[in-house]
């Protein structure tokens, strides 16, 4: 008779979770960014054609009081500004978006940044980022891909747009206590009826590089999200 075969020993980042609001499974580090993109709740992408018009931006996004962004691998020169972010403004919370290779998040990591994006489902990053102990917000728009993503830590609905508010709420119910980033077609007027429909973060990225006052754009955001929003 054959030995029994014995169920395989789930990693720290595979642990079952009943409740997709918990955090108990991951490490200290995580559930910290987790708990500061949380307190942000805007993380604006920094996205441009080039790394100086990007460095603009930011500085711009700084000044205005955002302390939690992310540029995307897109933006020539990102590896440099990513460095020189984290390392200038400690007090920052700086994302790599735009993350589909190993090679791209293992240079992300080594730039300094303290989470990376990704527009959809990159499972040869998560090796990469599991053991630089980094948050992984990984794309997707199903509810298996957002589930997936969601034990992890935070999942991102990317393009949002695309089933728009109705369709968060939808998952919403079916992913309960699951954090969603919504990302792709959430506009400055719009951001707060994400947030109010239950996403975790909205991110924002042309209309706000394409503002004429962007301070004065987040303020109107702010005010909005204060004021809350009948979705």
């Amino acid at each position: 008779m054959s030995a029994a075969r014995q169920p395989a020993v789930p990693g720290p980042k595979d642990a079952p979770v009943a409740d997709l609001g918990s955090t108990a499974h991951l490490s200290d580090a995580l559930r910290s960014v987790i708990d500061r993109l949380e307190t942000a709740r805007i993380v604006p992408t920094v996205r441009a054609h080039d790394a100086e018009s990007a460095d603009r931006l930011a500085h711009t996004l700084w000044g205005a009081g955002v302390r939690a962004f992310e540029f995307t691998a897109t933006t020539p020169g990102w590896r440099e500004l990513v460095a020189r972010w984290t390392r200038q403004e400690p007090g920052g919370l700086l994302g790599l978006g735009t993350v589909t290779s190993a090679s791209v998040a293992e240079a992300a990591l080594e730039a300094g940044a303290h989470f990376l994006v990704s527009p959809f489902q990159v499972p040869e990053v998560r090796p990469v980022v599991d053991a630089a102990d980094r948050l992984f917000v990984e794309g997707g728009h199903s509810p298996t891909e957002l589930r997936a993503a969601a034990l992890r830590g935070v999942a991102k609905l990317f393009p949002a747009h695309v089933g728009g508010l109705a369709y968060l709420r939808s998952l919403r119910s079916v992913l309960p206590g699951a954090r969603i980033m919504a990302t792709g077609g959430v506009r400055l007027e719009t951001a707060a009826d994400w947030l109010a429909a239950g996403a975790f973060t909205v991110s924002i990225g042309r209309e706000l590089a394409e503002a004429d006052d962007v301070p004065a754009a987040l303020q109107r955001l702010r005010k909005r999200q204060e004021a809350g929003s009948d979705v």
